[in-house]
């Protein structure tokens, strides 16, 4: 990927807002003793009013950017490579919503503390991970992320 064009680099890191829309909900903590912390969910604002706006728009642009993108051979390997990156890490996060929503809510009332550092840290996990990423990505090469990295060069080969 280190020879490929900055468009191409671009285009590739803009698909790691689809993970860090959802990350955001995670730090809705954090907010309120970290108010500079707001500026970082501005890059996720489109999907996240795509998610008010169309209902399951979430899902609508997670299976654009698998079929249209991922799943094209015509699209660049650097493109195809992040895109894909990006949606497996969406799927861990949103894989992460469902466990907090279904095991943890109902002991938020007792375990509160707990809670609140488990999803404080999933979305530090989440800022570093596509941070991360987005910046390998601009510097011309490939975020090797153990597991996922793994699984998205199975995918493509």
């Amino acid at each position: 990927m280190q020879d490929s064009p900055i468009w191409q680099r671009l285009l590739a890191a803009l698909a790691y807002v689809l993970p860090w829309s959802d990350a955001i909900p995670f730090g809705q903590g954090l907010f309120g003793p970290l108010p500079w912390l707001r500026w970082l969910t501005l890059p996720a604002l489109p999907v996240l009013e795509l998610q008010e706006i169309v209902p399951f728009g979430s899902l609508v642009l997670f299976l654009v950017l698998f079929l249209a993108v991922a799943r094209n051979p015509r699209v660049p390997y650097g493109i195809r490579f992040n895109v894909l990156q990006a949606i497996l890490i969406d799927i861990v996060l949103v894989l992460l919503s469902l466990a907090f929503s279904i095991l943890l809510d109902p002991l938020s009332g007792s375990l509160g503390f707990l809670v609140r550092t488990l999803q404080n840290t999933v979305f530090l996990g989440a800022l570093l991970l596509v941070g991360f990423a987005v910046i390998q990505n601009l510097r011309g090469k490939d975020a090797d992320i153990p597991t996922i990295s793994e699984a998205v060069r199975m995918q493509l080969f």
